[in-house]
């Protein structure tokens, strides 16, 4: 078993901002990544940072543009965290060595990004993650943090009890692609989850084929709710061949677009009359798909991204990057014509619930980056608010877990005086499918904990009726002998059903269900699917008969996780009868603050998932943000 004060699990941005704060704290850290830290998802972002770092903006304008993109649904404690502590890491991050794009008096650029009162946003070229990464990468280098790369985490180590409150994580549970050994990973302080975004639930997508929802579902089994899983982020300039990202830097550039008639429709169709191509991604997205259903799309499925006006020193110097991409994956010079995009997921506003320093209701356990939800996005994110969140509550969460006093959270996490039970009518029963528990091929019943990875805290009894609770590193080797059982099982099936079939069906049904517009049908439709799909789980195999870099393995484990996370982003859409940020309903076509002003909660409830909300925070330090009409 090995042995750290902090482990934290994924190796992106938000997963090495947190290993450096740890580190820096004293604390014995290490990353367990299922990828070489430089091959992370950060990697792809494009964009740029949001920091209010000029004369004429601050971070109270940032968070007023942060709130206003969320379309009030971001809790101030979150947003007003990030926008004040994003300046001091963005520079940081400059004295590490990022080399960020500079103007001709040496001070780091920014540019105008979409919601943005102000161009704040920091770049690198095109490729501003890669260099984030890659900077980060190095100093964890630096300091000789220990990197178990290529070790896929499956499991959590945590205790039994009635309520998750009371839980307690103490490691987890990996196996060794290289080799197929399964070994526990013993946290003395606190594990930090920070494994990115769940975008592998959609066929088109901009994430990578690793984003599979690992830390969520794993975290949502264990006791702690999934927050506003509901609000997908579809970016409106994705190629249409393959879901690659064309960042909003080729429109804060001044990129425009056009539909097949040759009109600038976010102007002359009225989506955005005043800022245009530059309003939220999830305008600009519903605009795009509008166009296209009534005919004015071109091929009937894209619109036209146009940047040849900018000239090609600009281009070269500052877009570089996406020439390569249009060119290799559509065929298409950007310094002579157009670009063909069309809106494709993206990036998920909820994830883990957690508070400003990353905590979750489970002691020892936190969550940083795309995959945790401390609600600073609330319905819909601003580009270039991705990033800073990383950096800013990777190293928060990497400092708490160290053991730092960060002060008093004011945003709380499980169950409060203000919980409200809710109610969603599905058409078929979702969770488990037994209940209390599930198939050996999810760790169920020889696990004993519906694949949650728990150990009961009582530990059994001694022969006077007293408790005997188990020590942390007995809590590990149970979680660990739980997940050889289900991969010996996964391993010793011949026959049955394989996980790519089941992920193709569950992702067809979730791109065509669940995207930009929504229905109640066909949101019903979905539950079904994803049903279906679970069931036809209990039946999975892994074909491939090897234990070295055996990928059927790992992603028939992944498909346990699309399942989990498909259904609780269906069930919160389904449940939230409004239309706020990127969340559209045909038959709710209003934002309903009255009713809605709060933020949707799921959870596991061991196989039978409860539905609950709780009131957004809208009072900050210095001021209440009051819900206003959102218009660009």
């Amino acid at each position: 078993m090995h042995e750290h004060d902090v482990l934290v699990v994924g190796a992106g941005g938000a997963g090495l901002r947190a290993a450096i704060a740890a580190h820096e704290e004293g604390a014995d850290v290490a990353l367990v990544t299922k990828l070489h830290p430089v091959r992370s998802h950060t990697g792809a972002a494009e964009g740029g940072i949001n920091a209010a770092l000029r004369d004429g903006d601050s971070w109270e304008d940032h968070a007023y543009d942060t709130m206003k993109g969320s379309d009030y649904l971001g809790d101030a404690p979150a947003v007003e965290t990030l926008c004040q502590d994003s300046p001091e890491e963005t520079i940081q991050l400059e004295h590490w060595g990022m080399p960020f794009s500079r103007e001709e008096d040496g001070r780091v650029s920014q540019r105008p990004f979409g919601g943005l009162s102000f161009p704040r946003t920091t770049y690198a070229g095109a490729e501003t993650g890669h260099h984030l990464l890659h900077t980060l990468y190095q100093q964890v280098v630096k300091r000789g943090i220990e990197v178990y790369d290529e070790w896929y985490v499956t499991r959590l180590a945590v205790t039994e009890d009635p309520d998750p409150e009371k839980r307690e994580c103490h490691g987890i549970v990996a196996f060794d692609v290289q080799t197929g050994e399964v070994r526990g990973f013993r946290a003395r302080n606190g594990v930090i989850l920070a494994t990115g975004g769940p975008g592998q639930v959609f066929d088109h997508t901009t994430n990578a084929v690793s984003n599979t929802g690992d830390g969520p579902a794993m975290a949502y089994r264990a006791g702690v709710p999934m927050e506003d899983m509901e609000f997908i982020q579809f970016h409106p300039t994705t190629l249409p061949s393959t879901g690659v990202l064309i960042s909003e830097g080729v429109r804060g550039e001044g990129g425009i677009l056009y539909n097949e008639l040759g009109e600038r429709f976010m102007f002359e169709h009225g989506y955005a009359s005043n800022a245009g191509e530059l309003a939220s991604r999830d305008v600009v997205s519903r605009a795009e798909l509008t166009e296209v259903n009534e005919g004015r799309g071109i091929e009937d499925e894209y619109v036209h991204l146009d940047m040849r006006h900018l000239g090609e020193e600009r281009i070269v110097d500052r877009l570089e990057n996406i020439l390569h991409l249009a060119s290799d994956f559509e065929g298409v010079d950007g310094l002579v014509e157009p670009m063909p995009v069309k809106p494709g997921q993206h990036y998920a506003m909820g994830g883990i619930e957690t508070d400003e320093n990353g905590e979750t209701c489970i002691d020892g356990l936190y969550a940083a980056g795309e995959c945790a939800c401390v609600s600073v996005h609330g319905a819909n994110r601003l580009g270039g608010n991705a990033l800073p969140e990383l950096i800013v509550f990777g190293a928060r969460a990497g400092r708490h877990a160290a053991g730092t006093d960060l002060g008093e959270t004011l945003i709380e996490t499980g169950r409060t005086e203000d919980t409200e039970i809710g109610e969603v009518d599905t058409p078929v029963v979702p969770g488990s499918i037994h209940a209390d528990e599930d198939a050996v091929a999810d760790g169920g019943p020889d696990v004993g904990d519906s694949g949650s990875g728990r150990t009961r805290s009582d530990g059994g009894s001694r022969g006077d009726g007293a408790s005997v609770v188990p020590e942390p590193p007995e809590i590990v080797e149970r979680a660990v002998e739980a997940e050889n059982r289900r991969i010996d099982h996964l391993m010793e099936k011949d026959e049955g059903i394989q996980q790519a079939e089941l992920r193709e069906k569950l992702q067809k049904s979730m791109t065509r269900n669940v995207n930009v517009f929504r229905t109640e049908a066909g949101l019903k439709q979905a539950l079904r699917d994803i049903r279906e799909v679970r069931e036809q789980y209990e039946d999975v195999y892994v074909d491939d008969p090897s234990r070295t870099f055996n990928t059927d393995l790992q992603q028939t484990i992944e498909m346990r996780n699309l399942i989990d996370t498909a259904e609780a982003i269906t069930l919160g859409a389904l449940a939230r009868e409004e239309f706020r940020g990127a969340h559209w309903r045909a038959e709710f076509q209003e934002r309903r603050d009255e009713e809605w002003l709060k933020h949707t909660l799921l959870s596991w409830n061991d196989g039978t998932p409860e539905l609950w909300f709780k009131p957004v925070i809208l009072e900050g330090e210095e001021k209440t943000y009051e819900p206003k009409i959102r218009s660009y």
